[in-house]
């Protein structure tokens, strides 16, 4: 049976983007890997085994274009209105809470955070189908 081990972006200044992730959402580097060319970076929260490998190619001085085919990473968190609140106030760009419902049941809470390289994350309430 597969199994998923990471998802993947490219980035542009690995400290920026692991400070982003250190202070959003708690990840810390698990292993880097330093190439010519390019720098692989694998951040994880202690209590998963799922890790957001961070690609820095060395020659990159222009933002990525992110085209409209990157949808975004998704984390679950205790309290939502909390987590919000926090990133606000680390100046971290974010959109306001919402419900996402179905008919008349909520399926989720969340809002999009927006990393420095212009990553969309989704931050969702703990329960139902985000257990």
């Amino acid at each position: 049976m597969a199994k998923p081990v990471h998802s993947m972006i490219r980035v542009r200044d690995e400290a920026r983007a692991r400070d982003y992730y250190a202070r959003a959402f708690g990840l810390e580097a698990a292993d880097r890997f330093d190439f010519p060319e390019f720098t692989l970076v694998y951040l994880r929260d202690p209590a998963s085994p799922f890790e957001l490998e961070l690609t820095v190619n060395k020659s990159r001085d222009a933002p990525y274009d992110l085209g409209d085919g990157y949808g975004h990473l998704a984390f679950v968190v205790d309290d939502v209105a909390a987590e919000h609140a926090r990133h606000k106030a680390e100046g971290f760009t974010v959109t306001d809470v919402k419900p996402l419902k179905h008919g008349d049941t909520t399926l989720a809470t969340f809002f999009f955070a927006t990393d420095p390289d212009g990553y969309k994350i989704e931050v969702i309430q703990r329960g139902g189908r985000f257990a």
